[in-house]
């Protein structure tokens, strides 16, 4: 197994409390609370709508979590699918790969927790900060009333790992994950292993 240097292979952070903000404030460049006490996360696999996964972030069972837009990745990472159940990594290997497409949510400290367990933090993935830049703002309940132009840098956390066999670097890398995608590699959800 490899595991890139200096990455903290933790999911326990500090508490996030915001600080006061004007109504429609996005976080600055190394912030990843949004309005309302919640966290910004970038999701590329399969919690992306339309996707294997998605219904977890849904009717508020594990947490709120609220769409914000779609996103891609300030820098590119290497995106393979992998592994005998076919999952999507993002492996922490900045400059390597593409700009990666996925979504952006806006999720309360209930449903953080709960994607650390569901992704399998700090074993399976790392939770760590990254810079997405937004394609698309759309914004709902507790987002931002202003839309962020395009390009716009967001502070997020994403589930990526540092941690995989050397292989997968020779892997195809993918910009824009999808379960039913021409890759032929179908996703075999959890319920099925």
């Amino acid at each position: 197994m490899r595991a890139a240097g200096g990455v903290e292979r933790n999911c326990q952070f500090p508490e996030i409390h915001p600080r006061p903000r004007p109504a429609g404030f996005l976080p600055l460049l190394g912030e990843t609370a949004s309005p309302a006490g919640m966290t910004h996360v970038f999701v590329y696999g399969t919690l992306k709508r339309g996707q294997p996964n998605h219904k977890v972030l849904l009717g508020g069972t594990h947490g709120r979590a609220a769409f914000q837009g779609w996103g891609r990745t300030a820098e590119p990472y290497p995106l393979v699918i992998a592994g005998e159940h076919n999952i999507p990594h993002l492996l922490n290997v900045p400059g390597q790969g593409h700009r990666v497409v996925g979504e952006i949510y806006a999720v309360d400290e209930q449903m953080l927790r709960f994607l650390d367990e569901f992704e399998g933090c700090p074993d399976m993935y790392q939770r760590t900060p990254l810079p997405i830049a937004v394609l698309e703002w759309e914004g709902t309940r507790g987002a931002p009333r202003e839309t962020p132009a395009a390009d716009r840098t967001v502070q997020c956390f994403v589930y990526s790992t540092a941690t995989f066999p050397p292989e997968w670097l020779h892997l195809p890398y993918h910009d824009n994950y999808d379960s039913q995608g021409q890759h032929g590699l179908r996703y075999n959800p959890r319920e099925n292993r």
